[in-house]
């Protein structure tokens, strides 16, 4: 399915129907009052979160939504019957704008939310309304009125507990593959994920939601590369993970490169809590690895008291000695060695590398 993060739509409110202005005729009944019914109530353009939803797409192809009118009213003091709401499906975090695309009118927050984008017009009155007792043969009767029509934009920005951030070809994607039921793009090359992939991971009988956002590079806040586009769906996840590849060249300026881009973009978005972790281990020899744990204890360590965080690698703490780790937070290493022991009781990942 494609992925679409903005588009403009026009929507229009049924109409009300119009009041009757009948009279009421029947034999033997030489002066039969008003029997006008009043018009129904025209359908309004409602919009709705929908869980399984993670684009706009379908905005593209059919930008003007329409709701029914409503019907007329008849004689025998029948109301006409109302215009059908028009229910228009959403993902979960779409906001809606003004036409000027800044005046933020709803954000969906919650699945099953709904919002009257474009009320009904209400139904006009029949004759019936205006009977009194110095007109009893009223021929007045009113017209509905028209349904709201209005120009708006929709704006998706990815809601999801925890968001996969970093450098391009990271191993983010493959990340979400293995830990959610989510299927993306997977390719040794860079930018294979060109649109947000989202991702429902179930732990302790509760569900945790994973967003893979794009690869970022650096100027990304001024829109290189993928650019800001996608910088905005991270605004709202609760956590992120942030992803490093251990073959890179230098593992700091990899870091502080996606950082700089997170701050230049939101300050905000740079202070979110984050975890750090380094991927690809199993791409190094062990004299490679050798040299890299001389000097990845430092600049692991640099990292920590510059995020006042804790670290940690495929369930558990990784290639850093564990004396030095424990040094860090200890109840955060518990925390650690409990995640651990639920995922692998008999110890069976990267032994020898990780809590016993």
């Amino acid at each position: 399915m494609k992925f679409l993060d903005q588009v403009k739509i026009y929507i229009k409110a049924g109409n009300g129907g119009d009041g009757s202005p009948s009279f009421r005729r029947e034999k033997f009944i030489e002066y039969g009052g008003p029997d006008g019914g009043d018009g129904g109530k025209g359908g309004s353009v409602i919009l709705k979160a929908e869980r399984n939803l993670n684009t706009l797409i379908d905005f593209r192809y059919q930008q003007h939504h329409k709701a029914k009118r409503g019907n007329n009213g008849a004689g025998q003091n029948r109301t006409g019957k109302s215009g059908e709401d028009l229910i228009l499906k959403v993902p979960l975090g779409t906001q809606v704008f003004e036409e000027d695309n800044k005046t933020l009118i709803f954000d969906f927050i919650k699945i099953g939310e709904e919002f009257v984008a474009a009320a009904g017009g209400k139904g006009g009155l029949g004759n019936t309304r205006f009977k009194s007792s110095t007109n009893r043969a009223p021929r007045k009767f009113t017209k509905g009125t028209r349904g709201e029509e209005f120009t708006i934009w929709l704006q998706l920005k990815t809601i999801a507990d925890v968001g996969i951030i970093g450098l391009p070809n990271a191993g983010k994607s493959s990340l979400l593959a293995a830990i959610t039921n989510a299927n993306p793009k997977i390719a040794n090359y860079e930018f294979t994920t060109l649109n947000p992939n989202l991702g429902v991971a179930s732990y302790d009988d509760k569900e945790v939601t994973i967003a893979d956002i794009p690869g970022l590079v650096e100027g990304a806040h001024k829109g290189t590369g993928l650019g800001i586009q996608f910088l905005k769906h991270i605004e709202r996840c609760k956590s992120l993970l942030h992803m490093i590849d251990i073959t890179s060249d230098d593992i700091k300026k990899s870091y502080n490169q996606v950082k700089k881009e997170l701050k230049s973009y939101s300050s905000k978005l740079a202070k979110k809590r984050e975890l750090i972790v380094l991927n690809k281990t199993d791409l190094i020899d062990d004299k490679e690895m050798k040299k890299i744990e001389k000097n990845l204890k430092k600049i692991v360590n640099d990292l920590i008291k510059e995020i006042s965080g804790s670290i940690s690698a495929e369930h558990g703490i990784g290639i850093v000695r564990k004396k030095d780790a424990l040094k860090i937070k200890g109840d955060e290493i518990k925390i650690m060695k409990s995640i651990k022991k639920s995922l692998d009781p008999k110890n069976i990942l990267n032994p020898g590398k990780i809590f016993d």
